[in-house]
């Protein structure tokens, strides 16, 4: 198989290069490790120093101040090759889960058109239930368990979670992941905080099961337009949704963790790097 390879890049200039660098290596063990189990993915990623200079091969995952509002995150270039845009808010790492999401969704998918067929869910009693019939479901691999709440982390990086593709499977057997932090209990579940996308047999629009705030509304996204599906889609979804909220305490303590984490981390390898001098 041959490998693919993702760059990072900033070009905002507004990032720290040593949490660039952290983040391309945290994001590139998720692609070798983690993906690999579940997907037949082979690919590579990096930082790449230089906004302007991207190699040849390399599909980039850019870091940028701003998207348009009807501009989602996955982009074709006029040859067709795929690229990622994501927005890096200052003071914020948040985007390194961004970037994650896109390199994930990138790799499954690099041509935004792939469908999966599976049973067809509904809602009855603002619950999300199988349905009757099959829908054929966009294969978008992280936004079903989206939230920052589901996400997990590699040497300090929150990386997204992602779907197996036991996620189309017709019913739930025991012992199965369905996502790869096994958020997902059930395959078709969709997490507060995400949504999921299909072509609607009857009329071949799209449509799209949202569960904003853990209320879940079926939306009618009208007839695809472009060059693919992903692309569509993601203009017509908001590039953030809302996740679970924490109380204002427990958001306070995972931040004083987080922080302590990262600053062991960082002690650890100033200590480190006295043993090769």
């Amino acid at each position: 198989m041959l490998q693919i390879k993702i760059g990072i890049t900033d070009t905002t200039g507004k990032v720290d290069p040593e949490v660039m660098v952290a983040a391309a290596a945290a994001i590139n063990i998720q692609v070798t490790r983690d993906l690999p189990q579940f997907w037949s993915v082979s690919a590579s990623v990096a930082y790449l120093p230089d906004h302007t200079k991207i190699p040849q091969g390399v599909w980039p995952v850019q870091i940028v101040k701003t998207l348009p509002p009807t501009e989602g995150g996955f982009h074709f270039t006029q040859n067709n090759q795929p690229y990622a845009k994501v927005i890096g808010t200052p003071g914020s790492n948040e985007w390194t889960l961004d970037a994650s999401h896109e390199t994930l969704e990138m790799l499954i998918d690099p041509s935004g058109n792939r469908l999966q067929t599976s049973t067809a869910i509904a809602i009855a009693d603002n619950k999300i239930v199988d349905g009757t019939g099959q829908f054929e479901y966009l294969v978008e691999a992280c936004d079903p368990c989206e939230a920052d709440v589901f996400s997990y982390q590699i040497s300090g990086i929150a990386v997204s979670d992602f779907i197996t593709p036991h996620f189309y499977e017709p019913y739930p057997l025991p012992g199965t992941r369905y996502s790869f932090t096994g958020a997902l209990t059930a395959p078709r579940q969709i997490l507060d905080g995400g949504y999921i996308s299909w072509t609607n047999p009857e009329t071949a629009e799209i449509q799209q099961l949202q569960n904003f705030g853990g209320k879940p509304i079926v939306k009618n996204l009208g007839s695809a337009s472009g060059a693919n599906l992903r692309a569509f889609v993601d203009s017509r979804t908001r590039i953030k949704v809302p996740g679970p909220k924490a109380s204002p305490k427990l958001l306070q303590k995972k931040a004083r963790l987080d922080d302590a984490y990262t600053k062991a981390l960082e002690a650890a390898t100033i200590a480190r790097s006295k043993h090769y001098v």
